[in-house]
């Protein structure tokens, strides 16, 4: 028998107008999947996320390791981060349905300083992506948050509140002491997501490790052991993967050409985009971007077709 909340997410994806794919809704960070097809890797920026499987499985590639999660399970993203994703178990009889809620770093570190027996953070800095099982109060929280897309109006009011309820729920979990880095405002994961900001919003710059280090409050030898501990890359590799990401994304969504992609991106010699883009996405970049054209294509095409199929 499905879950209540199975149940409630695929309503509101019928309420839709069903089919398959990303469903915004009217919360800002709150977006539903469903998918009837397995799915390639697929390069994605995450942000501090909360990501729940309801049906189906997914996994994660961040540099050299790999998650893999599935129904009742859900992934906690504490920094912003390059990573690969792909669903792995999905069908037109029983689809892969997800749910994927940014968490508010604000309130986190508010219930943090709250609660009367806080969690503490262990010394080992460790990865910044973790898997657990996902209980009954968030699952409760995320069917109240699908209540209050049918309200536009409670949403500024009501949505703060079961925002902290996550947070608390999360910090208060068996995970409570990999998630409270998260929530401490000098602890090393804060200090590297400082760097990984700038990172984000100036990958196309020159920015030396000792630049970075500094934003971060740290020696550039610990700052570089902190940072590839928590992204499993060093810094280099780090932009590098937003650079590709980036790249990718301006040839598909914008039609740059190859050339124009890698300048737009920071390169200064096309050739070496070329060969590094080949291999992380396993094809040349002019080629890649036609295929991804392609693909989302298909998808677009297999979504309409399945909003007639499974239409009520």
């Amino acid at each position: 028998m499905p879950s209540p909340l199975l149940t409630a997410v695929t309503a509101y994806i019928e309420e839709q107008g069903g089919g398959e794919g990303v469903f915004p809704t009217l919360i800002d960070g709150f977006n539903i999947v469903r998918s009837f097809h397995t799915m390639m890797p697929m390069p994605a920026l995450y942000r501090p996320s909360l990501c729940v499987v309801l049906q189906g499985a997914k996994e994660i590639r961040l540099g050299e390791s790999r998650l893999d999660y599935r129904a009742a399970e859900c992934l906690v993203v504490s920094i912003e981060l390059p990573a690969k994703s792909r669903i792995v178990e999905a069908s037109p009889e029983a689809p892969f349905v997800g749910v994927n809620i940014d968490l508010d770093v604000a309130i986190m570190r508010e219930v943090f300083a709250q609660m009367d027996m806080p969690p503490s953070s262990t010394m080992d800095p460790g990865t910044c992506i973790l898997v657990g099982k996902m209980d009954d109060p968030i699952s409760d929280c995320i069917i109240r948050l699908i209540r209050m897309t049918k309200a536009p109006k409670t949403i500024p009011i009501l949505y703060p509140s079961v925002m902290r309820e996550i947070c608390y729920w999360l910090l208060s979990s068996p995970y409570g002491e990999e998630i409270c880095k998260l929530a401490l405002p000098k602890s090393n994961v804060d200090r590297v997501a400082k760097a990984v900001s700038v990172l984000h919003a100036s990958f196309a710059q020159t920015l030396p490790v000792e630049h970075l280090a500094a934003i971060a409050g740290m020696s550039p030898s610990s700052f570089q052991q902190h940072f590839k501990a928590l992204t499993s890359m060093t810094p280099l590799q780090f932009q590098k993967q937003l650079r590709l990401v980036e790249a990718r994304r301006l040839m598909v969504a914008e039609a740059a050409n190859v050339t124009e992609a890698a300048y737009r991106v920071g390169y200064e010699s096309v050739s070496q985009f070329s060969r590094e883009y080949s291999r992380k996405f396993g094809v040349a970049p002019k080629q890649d971007a036609i295929n991804q054209k392609r693909l989302y294509s298909d998808y677009a095409s297999r979504s309409d077709q399945s909003s007639q199929e499974f239409s009520p």
